[in-house]
């Protein structure tokens, strides 16, 4: 069956890294034959520049031609390789910005598609119906605020005037109970602070006993 039909090719395909690789690799091989060939023409010209006119002078030179001739063919090679190895790595950068491109565009897409379930999933209506119900929320603890902090047995239209009199009677009778003194204390309570009557004389003084026998 093989032979009618042939054999399954196995052999990778080539990628544009490994013929970058395998351009690179000639060309620094070119550049070894290029070095040997230039250091082989400065022996060529330093001898020549010794020697004189003659047969032997005109047979170096054609060795120093043909040295010649065969550089500017390998640098030909070279330059044409160079512009090759260019071409292919401005492709890969190429190819290299599509894949980032494409990789990109996969994770919007998919960005996209998960932005939809879940802005889907949202109730624009219930939003704002539990934004109202907050604010009704809102006004109800408010006047609960309210209520609670209202005071108690206090008239809230009290006049100024009232107040002034009130004021200035309360200022009079703290003058008068510091003006009274004791005087002001009730007479039953005076009788029984003050000394007793009964006393006719006042204490005397206790006399010092001598000792006996008098004053030495």
């Amino acid at each position: 069956m093989n032979r009618l039909f042939g054999a399954k090719n196995t052999t990778p395909k080539p990628t544009l890294d490994g013929a970058i690789s395998n351009v690179d690799n000639r060309i620094s091989s070119l550049d070894v034959k290029l070095a040997s060939l230039n250091s082989e023409l400065s022996t060529y010209q330093a001898k020549i520049s010794k020697m004189r006119d003659g047969p032997g002078k005109n047979a170096l030179r054609q060795k120093a031609l043909k040295v010649l001739q065969r550089r500017k063919q390998f640098e030909a090679q070279r330059d044409q390789l160079s512009q090759q190895s260019w071409n292919m790595e401005q492709a890969g950068m190429m190819q290299d910005n599509l894949k980032n491109t494409m990789t990109t565009v996969d994770a919007m897409k998919t960005t996209t598609k998960t932005l939809k379930k879940q802005y889907g999933k949202v109730d624009i209506d219930q939003i704002e119906r539990l934004q109202d119900e907050m604010a009704d929320l809102m006004d109800v603890g408010n006047e609960i605020q309210e209520s609670l902090s209202r005071a108690y047995d206090v008239p809230e239209d009290v006049d100024e005037a009232d107040l002034d009199a009130e004021l200035e009677a309360l200022g009079e009778e703290t003058m008068f109970e510091s003006s009274m003194g004791e005087s002001a204390m009730p007479g039953f309570l005076q009788d029984e602070v003050a000394p007793p009557q009964f006393v006719d004389e006042p204490p005397e003084e206790a006399k010092v006993k001598e000792p006996a026998g008098g004053a030495a």
